[in-house]
């Protein structure tokens, strides 16, 4: 499985539904758990809901499997585990308190806009 296609289908999927501020992460050789981490919010629990959907949906098309999907009911922070990427969709204000970007600033962030509307 090319892990870059996968990062660019979650990408497109999440922009599709109008995910803000969406940023990848290259996390090869910083984290064990993933090779990339996209970081994404929503402005509401519908929103979130519907980015989580549609990158499931999207990444399903294409074969890739869903790993784990976790906090899908409270549609605060909702992980989308794909294996070699890890979608991290938050409601607006869980993604000001967690700031992930901040923790992981170390990580080098890839260039997505050839996906992103």
């Amino acid at each position: 499985m090319d892990e870059r296609k996968v990062l660019m289908t979650a990408v497109k999927a999440a922009d599709d539904k109008r995910a803000e501020n969406i940023v990848a992460l290259n996390m090869k050789g910083i984290s064990l758990v993933s090779d990339y981490f996209v970081i994404c919010h929503g402005n509401s629990d519908k929103q979130v809901q519907a980015i989580a959907n549609e990158i499931k949906e999207k990444c399903g098309e294409l074969g890739y499997s869903i790993k784990r999907l976790e906090g899908y009911n409270e549609a605060k922070w909702i992980l989308v585990d794909l294996g070699d990427v890890i979608v991290h969709v938050f409601h607006r204000d869980e993604r000001l308190y967690y700031n992930l970007e901040r923790l992981w600033g170390d990580a080098p962030i890839e260039n997505i806009e050839s996906v992103i509307n």
